[in-house]
């Protein structure tokens, strides 16, 4: 349900840039004897010549539509040209539709905060460059307005025989009000914009400019192609008199209908009939207060700083008798999908350093009988692994799931007519050199903790699957790892009788170099704890006598990693390190350069096969009486 948000304070300018015929444009500057000619952008199947996605303008002057197939535009229009969406994997593939609308985001957002909205569509906060611009170069002391400009579309003003003349009257006003100068500068703005992408990218553009989102949204459709509308707050109130409900954005379904069925509201203006009251009656608080808002033109989204989409995703649907009727087929197809957006999410992190946490999958199915006929397939979501194979993995996991909960105690068959999988909630990309940042600020005994609950999990039941939310890319070579400082393979690990001469000898080799280890964390850390005669067995039976303890301190306090002076008192239980308790698959999930630390002390662990369960670590660093 919407959720209204307070008008901002202050007088803003918003544009809402919009691409025209986008798909037919980037397909026409590929051809460009395509360009004055009707031409569809067909789906990448053949049935009846395609589903049409984008239709030029010049064939819908022959009543071609997005809603006809290839074989029905032929018939309205014999000479439309047909061009096929690329495909890949047996779908269509997008990429340079994407990699087209870039390109215009990079010149528009260069004058404003910009938000991607779709691939062809853009919000642009222009309210700073607009009052600089009235103070600096007020539209009345120009002595000549962009002519893109000057053809404007202004709602509420007069005079359409003489329409050009009027719009610059209506620029250059010196009475106008204070809002009324900011939007005209805005518009001035947003004609250079336009004339940038044109002229850089040879892709036209439409606007609508106004003071919230929702009515520059509203206006940029109102006059295409390649023309801009300027809605004045005097205009608002006819603007949505008129305005058919469903034309509203998030009024075209379910609420829209019971405003029509239940209230008799047909346009946006019909709602001003209607106390706030009565709508938060009738629809709760929220809804109630939004429709009162929108019915006065009234919006507070704001404009949000991104250019780069907040989500990745990609889908394929199989309508009647292609539906998918088979686990293998499913999984078929989720193989080719999960590549798709491995591919995408890959190429995110290594251009704009992001990384997504989140696996979704969606999917529409339906079964042989008529129980539960309405019931719909479940969305189902996980923490988001990288690598082909395990998002694969993870897909298949959380589609079985779904299907278990769609079918329910029944054991029908079922047909699947829509998969989709998206990877969502993007963040910049940690950077970590070294698990030590992690315990930067940090007491030796909290570091600890925090490490022992958050990096190392135990295995998740059937319905969590993944693992941690700071992921990276898994490692080329699982072979390598990195003990003390040095990368080495697993069959250079130092052996157990040799570990604390190897940690003092290299500590002090590496003093003062670059790359941290892990025993950075040590360095300096307070280890104050009780007397030894609280402490495990296990430490004090390995520890007998004051000059094995006396040397052990000698060793790991010299040098850059040194570990801080040990005793034997009582060590805290969250210190206890068992290789075999360790999920492998957790580590993998780690960053590299963490994953080699933690895989050396593995090993040298499981090679020296001496540690026991609830053992301390600090058993990994002592010599061995008996070896």
């Amino acid at each position: 349900m919407p959720i209204p948000r307070p008008d901002l304070q202050g007088d803003r300018v918003i544009a809402h840039v919009d691409m025209d015929c986008f798909y037919v444009q980037v397909e026409q500057r590929k051809q460009p004897k395509l360009r004055g000619l009707p031409t569809a952008v067909v789906q990448y199947n053949d049935w009846k010549g395609g589903a049409l996605i984008a239709v030029s303008y010049e064939a819908r002057k022959f009543g071609v539509k997005r809603s006809m197939r290839g074989a029905e535009a032929e018939m309205v229009c014999p000479n439309i040209q047909l061009v096929q969406v690329p495909v890949a994997r047996g779908k269509a593939d997008l990429n340079a539709y994407r990699s087209a609308g870039s390109e215009v985001v990079s010149i528009l957002s260069t004058k404003g905060r910009c938000e991607r909205a779709s691939i062809d569509e853009v919000y642009l906060d222009l309210t700073d460059a607009a009052e600089s611009m009235l103070l600096e170069t007020p539209p009345e002391a120009l002595e000549d307005i962009d002519e893109e400009a000057l053809k404007s579309h202004v709602l509420g003003l007069s005079g359409d025989e003489d329409r050009e003349k009027n719009v610059q009257r209506w620029f250059i006003r010196s009475d106008a009000i204070h809002q009324d100068k900011l939007l005209a500068c805005g518009a001035i703005i947003v004609a250079h914009l336009r004339g940038e992408v044109l002229k850089e990218t040879e892709f036209t553009c439409s606007a609508g400019i106004a003071h919230n989102k929702m009515l520059a949204k509203l206006a940029s459709g109102m006059h295409k192609p390649a023309q801009q509308t300027i809605v004045p707050s005097s205009a608002v109130k006819d603007l949505l008199a008129s305005l058919p409900v469903k034309k509203m954005k998030q009024l075209g379904g379910k609420l829209g209908s019971s405003l029509q069925n239940d209230l008799g509201v047909n346009t946006v203006g019909d709602l001003l009939k209607f106390s706030e009251e009565k709508l938060q009656e009738r629809y709760g608080f929220n809804t109630g207060t939004w429709l009162w808002n929108i019915a006065r033109g009234i919006s507070g989204d704001e404009v949000k700083g991104r250019v780069l989409p907040k989500s990745h995703g990609c889908g394929k649907t199989f309508p009647g008798p292609r539906a998918l009727k088979t686990a293998a087929a499913v999984e078929s197809w989720l193989n080719q999908l999960c590549e798709e957006l491995s591919e995408r999410i890959q190429l995110d992190m290594d251009q704009n350093k992001r990384v997504a946490h989140t696996l979704t999958l969606h999917a529409r199915a339906f079964k042989s009988s008529d129980v539960e006929p309405h019931k719909k397939f479940p969305s189902k979501s996980c923490p988001l692994r990288y690598g082909i194979n395990k998002i694969q993995e993870d897909a298949k996991k959380l589609f079985d799931t779904g299907l278990r909960e769609f079918l329910g105690s029944h054991s029908n068959a079922w047909r699947v007519t829509s998969l989709a999988i998206s990877a969502g909630k993007i963040l910049d990309t940690p950077r970590t050199s070294s698990i030590s940042r992690f315990f930067q600020g940090k007491s030796l005994s909290s570091a600890i903790s925090d490490a022992s609950n958050d990096d190392i999990q135990d295995d998740a039941p059937s319905s969590s699957i993944g693992c941690k939310e700071n992921i990276v890319p898994e490692s080329d070579n699982d072979e390598e790892v990195f003990a003390h400082g040095k990368y080495v393979k697993e069959d250079d690990a130092p052996s157990k009788d040799r570990k604390i001469d190897v940690l003092c000898t290299q500590s002090r080799k590496q003093k003062d170099k670059g790359n941290g280890s892990i025993l950075k964390f040590f360095s300096g850390t307070n280890t104050s704890t009780k007397h030894a005669s609280n402490a495990p067995s296990s430490w004090s039976e390995s520890h007998k006598g004051q000059d094995q303890r006396d040397h052990q301190e000698e060793c790991l306090v010299d040098g850059h990693s040194r570990l801080g002076k040990i005793s034997n008192q009582q060590r805290d239980d969250s210190w206890n390190f068992n290789a075999e308790d360790i999920d492998p698959s957790v580590i993998d999930e780690l960053p590299q350069e963490i994953q080699r630390e933690v895989r050396g002390w593995i090993c040298s662990s499981k090679r020296a096969k001496t540690t026991k369960r609830g053992s301390s670590i600090f058993h990994y660093f002592s010599t061995d009486d008996n070896a």
